[in-house]
């Protein structure tokens, strides 16, 4: 009885230990111009990220996620929260400043797909007209 109490009570309680994360959608930043910070982001299974549109004309969109994942796609100029429970790399762009390499990524736990998420990250980078390598550099920092 008291190991299933303990087992029922780390697993109500492994909610409590997840953390929100703060991206910015910028129209310029500390890396240049159409900038998401941080455009690397290291989070756990569980944990939230907010987008926060601190400006009109952003919105964020999945491109590639781990396996099971849900796709999500926001609203112009809102901010969003999305839960990333499955483990992997996910890569997103903000759709009206791609060709401008408006990208982030977020590892969450181990990159379980992180040969899929390099083939669309490689294909968002050939297509980018400006800040060419930024995705590059984000998706090497995935280990």
């Amino acid at each position: 009885m008291k190991k299933t109490l303990l087992a029922f009570m780390l697993a109500a309680s492994a909610g409590a230990f997840a953390a929100n994360h703060e991206v910015k959608m910028l129209d310029t930043g500390k890396e240049g111009g159409m900038v998401f910070e941080p455009g690397y982001l290291k989070a756990q299974p569980g944990d939230t990220v907010t987008f926060k549109a601190t400006h009109g004309g952003h919105w964020v969109q999945s491109k590639a996620l781990p396996e099971g994942a849900a796709d999500f796609l926001s609203e112009d100029g809102k901010d969003f929260t999305v839960k990333l429970d499955k483990e992997g790399v996910y890569v997103y762009v903000c759709p009206p400043h791609r060709m401008m390499n408006m990208s982030g990524v977020i590892q969450v736990g181990k990159p379980v797909n992180k040969t899929q998420a390099q083939a669309v990250a490689d294909e968002l980078e050939k297509r980018a007209m400006q800040n060419k390598g930024r995705l590059k550099k984000y998706m090497e920092q995935v280990k």
